[in-house]
C-alpha cells in the first residue's frame, strides 16, 4: 500500500473546527431556523461560535442558539447555495467615544446676522 504524503490526501480534513459550534437561530414556522449573515463584501454565510461567551459578546445576551458540528451546518446551508462558514465573527465595531451633551441655551453664544 502506498503511503500518502502531505498534500496528497484526496479528501483533505475539514477547514476548522471539527467540534461543536454554537449556531445562532431564530424562530421559524416549524421550530428554529439557522440565522444567516453576510460577509463585508455581501456574500451570504453561515455563522458558528466556539463558545456561548463569544456568541453573547457578539450578538448580545438572550440570543437563541443550537449546537451543531461544522459539517452539519454546511450540510444544512448547502441547498441554499451557502458555501461559506464563518467561525467566531465580530460583527460590531468598537463602541464610539461618548458625545458630550450640548451646552444649555443660556451658555451658547448669541448668533448675529449681518444685513447688507
Amino acid at each position: 500500500m502506498t503511503e500518502l504524503r502531505h498534500g496528497d490526501d484526496p479528501e483533505p480534513p475539514e477547514p476548522f473546527p471539527a467540534g461543536s459550534l454554537y449556531v445562532p437561530v431564530r424562530p421559524g414556522p416549524s421550530g428554529h431556523a439557522v440565522r444567516l449573515f453576510r460577509t463585508p463584501p455581501g456574500e451570504r454565510t453561515a455563522v458558528g461560535f466556539t463558545s456561548v461567551r463569544r456568541l453573547t459578546a457578539t450578538l448580545g445576551s438572550g440570543h437563541a442558539f443550537i449546537r451543531l458540528a461544522g459539517a452539519e451546518l454546511r450540510t444544512l446551508t448547502a441547498p441554499l447555495g451557502i458555501t461559506v462558514l464563518t467561525v467566531d465573527p465580530q460583527f460590531t465595531a468598537p463602541a464610539p467615544a461618548p458625545v458630550p451633551p450640548p451646552a444649555p441655551a443660556a451658555a451658547r453664544a448669541p448668533r448675529t446676522a449681518r444685513i447688507a
